[in-house]
């Protein structure tokens, strides 16, 4: 089975058919494009992967693991870790502070060392610490530990973002427009560092964007949905010349 496999998904709204009959495998270092236009449903396909909406039907496995059914914190200890279209920063923490509430978790004190601080807690708090701090290198963002997210150019906060998946150790990453409001130069060093992920990091990356360009250069199977169906699957070259994709992006000739 592949690492991450969606079988047949459904998702309705009252009347509106957000997504239907959708299926993606994806393997261990692939990265995967889902593109399509507004409102296509490309969001909310990842909030049923991440356990924000349940599937109507239709099933989600992790690794092996049925999903469907679990809620969110779960999925995220099964590893799943996910950013998000609007940027969700916790603005009363600073930069290593938001990664470290990830790594909690992981932590192995109990209750009691969680009131009672003690060598346990110590040491796992340096652990997780030190954890954190590569990530945060990871991302470019050493130099801005103590600052505060909201002080942070947009670029680094969306680069914050992915530091803080990370940190949830996760084996599928959901990755839901990061180049959102970014700069020509702040997109190239977002792909760089996709691509590094891709690359060294151990998990799947599935992308939404609607930079296209990007899409294309990263991806090794491009899925593309309109109005809650997928309307095309393949390399990114074959997607570029789909007269559906075509049609769905730029309308039908008269």
């Amino acid at each position: 089975m592949a690492l991450l496999s969606i079988n047949h998904v459904y998702k309705n709204f009252g009347g509106v058919k957000a997504v239907q009959d959708f299926s993606l495998e994806a393997e261990l270092g692939e990265i995967h494009g889902l593109i399509g236009p507004n409102g296509a449903g490309k969001t909310t396909v990842f909030n049923v992967i991440s356990g924000v909406y349940p599937a109507d039907s239709g099933t989600v496995f992790l690794d092996g693991k049925d999903i469907t059914r679990l809620e969110q914190y779960n999925i995220t200890r099964e590893g799943l870790g996910r950013t998000f279209q609007n940027i969700r920063l916790f603005r009363g923490l600073n930069v290593l502070e938001n990664v470290m509430c990830a790594f909690d978790p992981q932590s192995k004190y109990g209750i009691v060392n969680g009131f009672i601080p003690g060598p346990k807690r110590w040491n796992e708090e340096k652990r997780g610490r030190e954890i954190c701090l590569n990530f945060l290198e990871l991302v470019g963002l050493s130099n801005y530990i103590n600052e505060s997210p909201a002080n942070l150019p947009y670029g680094l906060q969306r680069k914050l973002e992915i530091a803080r998946a990370l940190t949830c150790n996760p084996k599928v990453l959901l990755l839901d427009e990061p180049a959102a409001g970014l700069n020509h130069t702040e997109v190239d060093e977002l792909t760089n560092l996709i691509q590094r992920l891709s690359r060294d990091g151990g998990f799947a990356i599935i992308l939404i964007e609607h930079r296209l360009d990007l899409v294309m250069s990263i991806s090794k199977i491009i899925h593309v949905m309109n109005f809650g169906k997928k309307i095309a699957e393949g390399a990114p070259d074959e997607v570029r010349n789909n007269p559906d994709v075509i049609e769905a992006y730029l309308g039908r000739e008269e």
